[in-house]
């Protein structure tokens, strides 16, 4: 009897391992499951028969074959019901696929079904908005590049034209068209550095330097203008603090920070950089006394070319912020915007302190 069970066994073993091999094979998981839900019934069913048959040469055959085949077909009928209704959530999920594959940024897989399936719907929702999100920002970035090349072009167009026909001299428009030229450069530049951030190509060589020296230097760039403004500025940084920095790089982004700042604060308002250790890193952060932030502001202010309605007829083509975050992610920090306590706008960012 033992040497029996052994046959049964091994024979059993060696039927499933083939149909599994099988099963595999199978163009579809619904066929899959419903292979696998005949296979897991029928396989240790014929073992028990066969098992049964041997030892007591089925004596009362009909009835075990009515019990066994009722059980069975309950059995496959309760697994074809779970494994349609497994493929059914991964159907949704390939066709609001496919219609993201077609262009339908808008195409949304109901998260339903299975834990697991309800996660890959959840994931697939999230990628489906961030490339929503990202073909926005790219329309946004060729429409305001459009309109902020396309401005001083035009200006030195109709400048150069009035020269041409007598209606101005040289003297009268000369500064002007420099003017227009060192507006176009900029942005030039701004855009070929955005690119080369993009691109992961700006490599940036880190010095242990004091951060308040930084500071002072950022702050007598934006001097003139917030005495223009009105606007007082002050510093709070230890003369002892270090960071690894790369100095030029904090100095550009410091001046883009406090130059937002400045274009967002009244006057006898008051703009502060402050910097202080924490948790192994200097946070630097540079507060208005402005109106605020909008929900919308803190998440997209750093986007390429985004300027908030505040902001749109201010100067600058909207790519400062963008700028500074790409070089405090070169230097292995990170930047967040938030509401200030007691109102106006909090940006920080932080330094490797080691």
């Amino acid at each position: 009897m033992i040497a029996t069970g052994a046959v049964v066994a091994l024979a059993t073993l060696a039927i499933g391992l083939a149909f599994a091999y099988v099963l595999r094979r199978l163009p579809t998981v619904r066929l899959q499951l419903a292979g696998l839900a005949v296979l897991a019934v029928l396989l240790p069913l014929g073992a028990v028969l066969l098992s049964g048959w041997v030892m007591f040469h089925m004596g009362d055959d009909v009835k075990i074959l009515a019990v066994t085949g009722a059980s069975a077909l309950t059995a496959i009928v309760a697994a074809l019901v779970v494994a349609r209704s497994i493929a059914d959530a991964i159907d949704r999920v390939r066709e609001a696929s496919t219609e993201l594959a077609a262009g339908d940024l808008e195409a949304r897989a109901p998260e339903d079904g299975p834990a697991e399936i309800a996660e890959l719907a959840a994931s697939f929702n999230e990628m489906s908005g961030n490339l929503r999100r990202l073909f926005d920002s790219r329309r946004e970035l060729v429409a305001w590049a459009s309109h902020d090349l396309r401005t001083p072009l035009a200006n030195m167009q109709a400048m150069i034209e009035a020269l041409e026909d007598g209606l101005g001299t040289a003297d009268e428009y000369l500064p002007a068209l420099r003017e227009q030229v060192q507006a176009l450069s900029h942005l030039v530049d701004d855009l070929f550095e955005l690119a080369r951030i993009d691109a992961g190509a700006l490599t940036l060589e880190l010095h242990r330097l004091p951060v308040a020296p930084v500071v002072s230097t950022s702050l007598r760039g934006v001097e003139a203008e917030a005495r223009l403004r009105q606007v007082t500025l002050a510093a709070d940084v230890d003369l002892d603090l270090t960071a690894r920095v790369a100095p030029g790089k904090v100095e550009r982004v410091l001046m883009n920070l406090l130059t937002n700042a400045l274009r967002h604060t009244p006057s006898d308002g008051a703009v502060a950089v402050r910097a202080e250790p924490v948790a192994g890193e200097v946070r630097v952060a540079v507060e208005d006394s402005g109106e605020g932030l909008d929900a919308e502001a803190q998440a997209r202010m750093f986007e390429h070319f985004w300027r908030g309605d505040r902001s749109r007829s201010s100067r600058g083509a909207g790519l400062g912020l963008a700028i500074a975050r790409g070089l405090v992610e070169a230097q292995g920090g990170r930047i967040w915007a938030e509401d200030r306590e007691g109102g106006g706008a909090r940006v920080c960012f932080t330094l490797p302190g080691s």
